[in-house]
């Protein structure tokens, strides 16, 4: 069990809040047909990343409006799969939630999706929508494994990113979070911890689900705890 005081947690949303898996790789082999690559291999690589940098290279579309149409094309697949809530994830937030005020939100969500795609995805599964906003692909210019979508995560909600805990399920989004300064929790929803500790990512703790992690306020910061027994 670990304890870890921080300004703000910043979550991923696929894969750490939600589980889009079905729709994701059902997109992956349509669009694989369509443009003539492997969706095995797609899925695998493109996990975490921004559909529009993995879509751009597959489909050799360089053409800006021709590539938001497939991003979005795309992602209307996703969401036919029907995105799920992912376990611990709204009993998580619902925590940090309870004492948060106008000065100091505790969390917010960072995602390499549109937000587009985003708000459907947070209102079909039922994850409340950050008081402060979100950070989505159409905000930053690089995405992840860089650090700037993290670094836009801690601006949006006005904290120092080296004071914030980022929660990851790709060893892409882990990367980025780690580049940004931040703490790094890795939680087992679409890779083993095999896996994530082969992957070079080097999160500071390692969970099964957010089920093993809790939060509360104190004294005007957010503790969370760690269960990453096996």
């Amino acid at each position: 069990m670990h304890t870890i005081t921080v300004d703000a947690v910043l979550f991923d949303m696929d894969g750490t809040l939600i589980d889009s898996t079905p729709g994701v790789l059902a997109a992956w082999e349509k669009f694989g047909q369509e443009f003539g690559f492997d969706p095995v291999v797609a899925a695998r690589k493109g996990h975490g990343r921004r559909p529009m940098d993995s879509l751009g290279e597959l489909c050799n579309l360089e053409n800006p409006e021709q590539l938001a149409a497939v991003v979005a094309r795309f992602e209307e697949e996703v969401i036919k799969g029907g995105p799920t809530l992912l376990p611990g994830a709204k009993a998580l937030l619902a925590q940090i939630d309870a004492g948060s005020s106008p000065t100091a939100r505790g969390w917010t969500i960072v995602t390499s999706a549109t937000r587009v795609y985003a708000s459907q995805a947070l209102e079909r599964t039922g994850i409340p929508s950050p008081v402060a906003g979100y950070v989505t692909s159409d905000d930053v210019t690089r995405g992840k494994p860089q650090p700037e979508p993290y670094l836009a995560g801690a601006q949006r909600i006005g904290v120092d990113p080296k004071n914030c805990l980022v929660v990851e399920d790709a060893p892409l989004g882990l990367l980025a979070g780690r580049a940004a300064g931040a703490h790094t929790l890795a939680v087992c929803t679409s890779h083993t911890r095999e896996e994530i500790a082969a992957s070079g990512s080097a999160p500071d703790f390692i969970v099964d689900n957010l089920t093993r992690v809790s939060a509360r306020w104190v004294d005007g910061k957010v503790e969370v705890e760690i269960d990453d027994s096996l």
